[in-house]
């Protein structure tokens, strides 16, 4: 993909300014510092000032028919994690739906918003946030790490975005996103409306539904935000 990419010391949210000067081709936008960056649903997202890689793209994926948008969240979470590998040999994993993980700590987060036309995406928004220098975290996060902190030295954060970008295809092969799933082996501790439960990782459908099967053999299927890892 051809892309044109923008820098800016400070914006309120990469994702809103994308809204907001939104063209016709492939966008990124990267910033030193978002003043209401945000995760998914009303959580924040902390990042020190010209430590981490924020950062939104704009892109528009014709081709892709709204009922298997799950692919681009694929898409994404695949080209960080093989840009990664590039500075860290093991550990590397994808919290379902697409959370970035190093063992059981958090490296980074995606939020996804697509505009929809029909059974379309006329237009698809990616926001990213990834702990590339920050050596201390004082929100309540339970689980944040750096990685400068896996590597023991700093990284060019423009270097780390311009290979997720020569990486980033929706030309995705779903299976490689499922062998990286967190957790992705045996019975592992899930909380959903009615309470906890242990279970094993099944699939992920197309859909982006999280197939579990608990230890009485019982199936079990989720969208995002219906079950949650105890970690």
């Amino acid at each position: 993909m051809e892309w044109e990419i923008v820098h800016t010391a400070e914006t309120d949210s990469t994702n809103r300014w994308l809204r907001e000067h939104r063209g016709e081709g492939n966008m990124v936008v990267w910033t030193d510092y978002q003043t209401a960056g945000r995760g998914c649903g009303t959580n924040s997202w902390e990042s020190e000032r010209g430590q981490n890689l924020l950062f939104s793209l704009l892109i528009h994926p014709a081709e892709i028919k709204a009922a298997h948008q799950f692919r681009i969240s694929m898409a994404i979470s695949l080209a960080i994690v093989d840009t990664l590998t590039n500075y860290v040999d093991e550990g590397l994993s994808i919290k379902w739906p697409n959370d970035i993980y190093w063992h059981d700590r958090k490296l980074g987060g995606i939020l996804i918003e697509n505009s929809l036309a029909g059974d379309q995406i006329r237009d698809c928004i990616i926001g990213v946030g990834l702990n590339i220098n920050q050596q201390c975290f004082r929100s309540d996060a339970p689980n944040p790490v750096s990685l400068s902190q896996i590597t023991g030295h700093e990284v060019e954060r423009d270097d780390v975005l311009r290979e997720v970008l020569r990486r980033f295809t929706l030309d995705v092969a779903p299976n490689r996103y499922r062998q990286l799933l967190y957790r992705r082996e045996g019975y592992h501790r899930f909380v959903d409306g009615m309470g906890f439960f242990e279970a094993k990782i099944v699939d992920v459908e197309d859909s982006g539904q999280l197939v579990v099967e608990d230890t009485k053999g019982l199936t079990r299927r989720y969208a995002f935000k219906e079950v949650q890892f105890v970690i």
